[in-house]
């Protein structure tokens, strides 16, 4: 094989693209004692930016209540640029749709305990994720309509 054919992937760059925190009670929400419920809804898309070049995007919203109460919501884009040339069409989807996000993830976790713990609440260290399990749920999905 030649340099051509080589299969390519590398990081271009690694980036925060929108990070909002909201917390609509201050300041009597930081007097409450009880454990926050804590929902998190997490989506990931990608798209070519030019021949080779393909933005992921991994968008998180966390949302912390106490009974009706919001205590916080946190939404944050972790993004990256990723340079992925010779990749067979087959290979690709799974290549943005698994190994993009994996790479994603730990950011967007830091990301995501960092600003919370600046707002003055405990950290929230989101769980691991299984990006393979979302992406083979997700063309389940595809198949069935």
């Amino acid at each position: 094989m030649n340099d051509q054919q080589q299969p390519v992937f590398a990081i271009e760059k690694i980036y925060v693209k929108d990070l909002s925190l909201e917390i609509p009670n201050a300041p009597n929400i930081f007097l409450e004692r009880d454990t926050p419920e804590i929902n998190m809804q997490l989506g990931s898309k990608n798209e070519s930016i030019e021949d080779g070049l393909y933005e992921v995007l991994l968008t998180v919203t966390i949302t912390a209540k106490i009974k009706d109460k919001i205590m916080f919501i946190v939404e944050a884009q972790q993004a990256g640029i990723f340079r992925i040339r010779n990749v067979a069409t087959d290979e690709m989807d799974p290549v943005l749709g698994i190994g993009c996000p994996n790479i994603l993830f730990p950011y967007l976790r830091e990301v995501v305990s960092d600003i919370v713990t600046r707002a003055g609440f405990p950290p929230v260290i989101l769980s691991p994720v299984n990006f393979e399990a979302i992406y083979q749920q997700k063309n389940a999905e595809m198949s069935k309509n």
